[in-house]
């Protein structure tokens, strides 16, 4: 089943695990939307420059930021609502999982990557 995915922290260098997840996404047929300032498009995909200027349902928010930025990151990760949120290696944060938690987003600890090559997305 297709999903609509923001890519929070997308990179448009390939060797990137963002980027590669932007690709690997698109190619199990999601509608991947890159999210990260400063750029016009990764991957040949429209990048929206903040989570706010997402206009449609996000199911899955894939996180490629660390703690430190999702920190300053929270109230729009909890305003978008999505259908559940990754934390990918890395971006473990007690803080954003309490707060989405308290949300009632559902969450968890896993590779993006890991969860498409292994149909668990």
């Amino acid at each position: 089943m297709s999903q609509t995915v923001a890519v929070l922290g997308a990179s448009h260098k390939p060797e990137r695990y963002s980027n590669q997840a932007v690709r690997m996404l698109r190619e199990y047929g999601h509608q991947v939307i890159p999210v990260t300032p400063g750029r016009k498009d990764i991957e040949d995909l429209p990048v929206a420059p903040s989570l706010a200027d997402i206009d449609r349902t996000v199911d899955t928010l894939t996180v490629y930021v660390g703690p430190e930025r999702s920190a300053q990151l929270q109230d729009a990760i909890i305003a978008l609502k999505p259908g559940r949120v990754i934390l990918n290696p890395g971006t473990e944060s007690p803080e954003l999982e309490q707060a989405l938690t308290h949300a009632g987003i559902p969450w968890q600890h896993a590779c993006t990557l890991v969860l498409l090559r292994t149909g668990q997305f």
